[in-house]
């Protein structure tokens, strides 16, 4: 299961070895400083959450997303299982401008 680390100066997301096969991505670090936001949703399959397309990475609607979603030369990562609630983390100039993470 991801998780973010707080390690006081850098957020990492922490994927176990299937999520970064699913992924096609290895763990995730960035400065807090870039951090703008972080907001829930309990719907993460909502069009307001989710934007563009997947590429790379794996998707079962309504099941599973993992991988990268890129759209209007921005990116945005994603780990979601299910139906379950999801944390958005927003970053300012980084490789990805969200972090969508099933709680």
């Amino acid at each position: 299961m991801a998780r973010v680390i707080d390690d006081g100066e850098f957020f990492t997301l922490k994927l176990s070895m299937l999520e970064k096969v699913g992924g096609l991505h290895g763990n995730i670090k960035t400065a807090k400083a870039n951090l703008i936001d972080i907001t829930n949703a309990e719907n993460p399959w909502q069009s307001s959450v989710l934007r563009g397309i997947r590429a790379p990475g794996t998707g079962i609607p309504y099941v599973i997303l993992l991988g990268t979603m890129r759209y209007k030369k921005k990116k945005d990562f994603t780990v979601i299982y299910r139906r379950r609630p999801v944390d958005i983390y927003t970053f300012k100039d980084c490789e990805f401008e969200r972090w969508i993470i099933s709680k």
